[in-house]
């Protein structure tokens, strides 16, 4: 009975990817989009705009006054709604995990501690059935990352509409990803809870220095063979890769700050940082950005005030902290369409509204590397955004109408959508029998 289940789940699955959307030609035409408000991610927006597309970028961005319709091949006419550029999920696992209770479908884990070694990149599934259903709400990049052990490996930037990974890659090995070990632990005996030391914790840091000295070593030599694991670190060591060390309390992301140091590593990020508004000034100074996550979650402590995953980001401006919005944790895959819903709610608890869009577009396009051609409505840029009807950051009005990726315009359908026309037929065609 168990070989037969497990059988249809793997049958099941394979059913699932093959009922695929064809990935979009190549822009032939110029595009004008007119009279949407453009909201540019860089903090700020254009009321009345002219967006001019050409060969994959972005090549006029101004008020629609100052555009000619005559010059453009095709005219989108986009008055009333709105403009943005494309969302970026960072801190993703979308594309390495289709269906949880399939072993198969589970690539975001390798077996083994140190594993710098292991990319995200070749493992990425552009068939996933999950990924249409974000892009109908506009994120359209993601940061792929492995998870697990100490270092779970590196990361890539892809975009979601490609026939396989080499397609979508927009920045292959990003950086390197450190789970830094936890410090304290809480023990409780029915009446009061007490925080102490973790035993292990000084053995753990220890062998991550280790680790990291042995790489560092590694690169000032000419090995005579070569060490796929040293190998994969030394981008850390020359500026060309991120360290992004996933840490929540304050110590943790203290000790990281001083490792970034001690090591003269150039480029570090925080990865959850629910603490790190009580750092904030370490992170400024150090040039160290967070990626905040998800603001859709209940406090870690029971003294916090009952708003502060909701106020984090505002918290972290105030201070002139570099951060973005993230999504892991439970059910992170199917999850990330309501990306642009935690900036919304980050504009509530105190963001501007053109703060909560650069949060989860040039904010994150920065810190990944990715700025000089994503993340903002700018001249010679990508042209990777979208139109929608309403509002992209509430729930409630957002309907992302048209879509671009690289200039090709995309297909917004997914399964949940075909579902949702299959049954509203079949209930619609009984209640026409009724009447």
């Amino acid at each position: 009975m168990k070989k037969t289940l497990a059988l249809l789940l793997i049958l099941g699955a394979a059913f699932a990817l093959t009922a695929q959307l064809t990935p979009a030609p190549p822009q032939s035409e110029s595009i004008l989009i007119l009279g949407a408000t453009a909201h540019l991610g860089t903090g700020s927006k254009i009321a009345g705009a002219a967006v001019g597309i050409t060969g994959g970028k972005i090549t006029l961005i101004t008020s629609e006054s100052n555009a000619k319709r005559g010059e453009w091949d095709r005219v989108i006419d986009a008055k009333g709604k709105h403009v943005y550029p494309g969302f970026i999920a960072p801190n993703s696992t979308l594309g390495l995990q289709e269906i949880g209770a399939v072993r198969a479908t589970r690539d975001q884990y390798e077996v083994g501690t140190f594993k710098p070694n292991v990319r995200a990149l070749i493992a990425f599934n552009t068939d996933s059935e999950i990924t249409p259903t974000v892009r109908s709400n506009g994120v359209l990049m993601g940061q792929i990352t492995p998870r697990g052990g100490v270092i779970s490996g590196s990361s890539s930037v892809m975009h979601f509409d490609g026939w396989n990974w080499e397609d979508a890659v927009i920045r292959a090995d990003d950086g390197i990803h450190l789970n830094w070990p936890r410090m304290y632990h809480i023990h409780s005996d029915g009446e009061k809870n007490t925080i102490a030391k973790r035993k292990t914790y000084d053995q753990q840091k220890r062998e991550i220095e280790d680790f990291f000295g042995r790489a560092q070593a590694y690169g000032k030599t000419t090995p005579t063979e070569t060490d796929v694991k040293m190998e994969a670190m030394q981008g850390l060591f020359d500026g060309s890769a991120t360290l992004f060390v996933h840490a929540q309390d304050a110590k943790q992301i203290s000790e990281a700050v001083h490792f970034k140091k001690a090591w003269g590593i150039t480029n570090m990020a925080i990865v959850g940082g629910y603490d790190s508004h009580l750092v904030a000034d370490l992170l400024r100074d150090n040039n160290v950005a967070v990626m905040v996550r998800r603001v859709h979650q209940v406090p870690r402590y029971e003294e916090d005030d009952v708003d502060l995953p909701f106020k984090l980001p505002k918290l972290l401006s105030d201070e002139g902290v570099t951060f973005c919005l993230e999504n892991s944790g439970d059910m992170e895959q199917m999850g990330t369409r309501n990306l642009p819903f935690y900036a919304g709610t980050a504009k509530a608890y105190g963001l501007t509204y053109e703060q909560a869009v650069q949060s989860i577009t040039l904010s994150p396009a920065k810190i990944l590397g990715i700025d000089a051609m994503y993340g903002s409505l700018e001249i010679g840029k990508s042209a990777t955004l979208f139109i929608s009807d309403g509002d992209a950051l509430d729930m409630m009005t957002n309907n992302v109408t048209t879509a671009f990726i690289n200039g090709r315009e995309i297909d917004l359908d997914n399964h949940q959508k075909e579902l949702y026309r299959k049954y509203k037929a079949k209930y619609d065609a009984q209640k026409a029998t009724k009447q």
